[in-house]
């Protein structure tokens, strides 16, 4: 799996996952947002759409994304999640713990109404 920063703005990164997250990625995903969230991001965007598979190593991973944030006074928002992805996440009931959004403007504006004034 890939991920890169597609956008920037403020404390808000919007960073697009490609391909699988597994143990080896999942492992760099977490050292990256670690990085990112010294640097000033509170809330990510992972826009899925091209994620095409998340082990359970992976899922982890996205919770300790979700833990790191949360400290700091974030959130973690999913968009895009599709196909043995989704069903991954909504079986394990995850979608209670991080938003789960069609595609990634509806994510930012979701983003927009919890960040404060």
């Amino acid at each position: 799996m890939e991920t890169y920063a597609i956008e920037v703005v403020g404390d808000l990164m919007i960073l697009r996952a490609d391909g699988g997250l597994n143990s080896g990625t999942g492992t760099q995903l977490s050292d990256h947002i670690a990085d990112l969230v010294k640097g000033g991001v509170r809330n990510i965007i992972v826009d899925c759409s091209k994620l095409e598979i998340v082990s359970s190593m992976g899922l982890g991973s996205l919770l300790l994304l979700h833990t790191r944030i949360k400290r700091v006074g974030g959130e973690v928002k999913l968009c895009g999640v599709k196909g043995a992805v989704v069903q991954l996440i909504r079986m394990t009931r995850l979608e209670g713990i991080f938003g789960i959004y069609g595609d990634v403007e509806e994510a930012r504006l979701a983003c927009r109404a919890i960040s404060p004034k």
